[in-house]
């Protein structure tokens, strides 16, 4: 091959390859300007959704507790209802029984409590009974009224009320501690909504002295939470079995915290109203009236409503089934969540206790 031949040759290639080096440049720089677009559209869409959330933070601080107990609802089968009764907008959670006819279970929580504190308990009722868990008037997502009444005689009248909007038949009605309170009261004043009845380390009788009680006389809410310590104090009170204490991540705490500080007044006046007023024993007055089939659960290191309160509503409710667990605290129904929904489970069927 001549000289001549040779060099035009390697010009044709190496105008080749500089084609494709140029080629290879211009989509190198396009993939880059695409990657470069998307990612400014990701970062766009990322600061939007970090916006919308702040925004909807800033208008529901307890939206990511929400959030929780609605994952607990969904992985439970239940669903949200509402309803209007004794004047107040009503939200429950419930579960529907296996076959038509199934009692209806309705399961009430204590001070400071909400119906998410007894998912643990109706997971194990699930499929036998309808279970039925409100939010009391003015706790968790039911109606607050400013100037309301919320101790014993008024919530047992709103829960009467409740109940007949939610099942034409008389319930199994299960309260623990003001709950238990109010559903003493409810059994013993409106019988016909009422066909059994349990008490699970209730309030509304004088128990044997202990600091929650005395704390309580002296104006001060045992309960209250301010800070990372009064939170740790708070469930230190309620709970003896450390395992069963509700999990409370970052953020979470610092928003459960700032919502408890928000609720602080309320809680308070609803204390002094049952705690120190002149309705503090009307459950126990009003007991020796309730003559449905019974049940008294408590747990012997109840460091809240002292085990003495299950002798004292023993005296008024000779018919009850008494239950005395051992190695839990004031939440019973957390701590103990089988042998609380065995024993209720006893009383919708009125067995024996095993």
């Amino acid at each position: 091959m001549s000289k001549r031949r040779r060099a035009k040759r390697d010009a044709r290639e190496a105008a080749a390859q500089a084609a494709v080096a140029s080629d290879a440049a211009s989509t190198a720089a396009a993939d880059a300007a695409r990657r470069a677009k998307r990612f400014k559209i990701a970062n766009l869409i990322a600061a939007a959704v970090l916006i919308a959330f702040a925004v909807a933070l800033w208008r529901d601080p307890s939206l990511p507790i929400r959030a929780e107990f609605a994952k607990q609802r969904i992985l439970l089968g239940a669903r949200t209802g509402t309803v209007e009764a004794g004047e107040h907008r009503w939200v429950y959670t419930e579960l529907d029984a296996d076959t038509a006819g199934a009692q209806t279970i309705v399961l009430v929580h204590g001070f400071t409590g909400t119906k998410e504190n007894w998912y643990r308990v109706a997971r194990r009722l699930k499929g036998r009974y309808r279970v039925v868990m409100p939010d009391l008037p003015g706790w968790g997502r039911s109606e607050r009224k400013p100037d309301a009444d919320y101790g014993y005689l008024a919530q047992s009248e709103r829960l009467a009320a409740f109940i007949g909007e939610i099942s034409p038949q008389p319930v199994v009605l299960v309260g623990h501690s003001m709950g238990g309170g109010i559903v003493a009261t409810t059994a013993a004043r409106a019988p016909g909504r009422v066909a059994r009845v349990g008490l699970i380390d209730a309030s509304g009788v004088r128990f044997d002295d202990n600091q929650f009680g005395l704390d309580v006389l002296a104006g001060r809410n045992p309960f209250a939470v301010s800070d990372a310590a009064s939170l740790q104090r708070y469930l230190d009170t309620l709970f003896v079995v450390r395992e069963a204490r509700p999990w409370i991540p970052w953020p979470a705490d610092k928003l459960y915290i700032a919502e408890r500080q928000r609720d602080a007044a309320f809680e308070q006046r609803v204390l002094d109203k049952i705690g120190r007023g002149d309705e503090r024993f009307l459950p126990g007055e009003v007991a020796a009236r309730i003559k449905q089939p019974a049940l008294l659960l408590w747990c012997k290191q109840d460091r809240v409503i002292d085990p003495s309160a299950m002798t004292l509503y023993g005296r008024s409710l000779p018919q009850a089934t008494q239950v005395l667990l051992d190695g839990c605290g004031h939440m019973s129904l957390m701590e103990r969540p089988g042998d609380t929904a065995g024993a209720i489970e006893m009383l919708a069927e009125r067995g024996r206790w095993r």
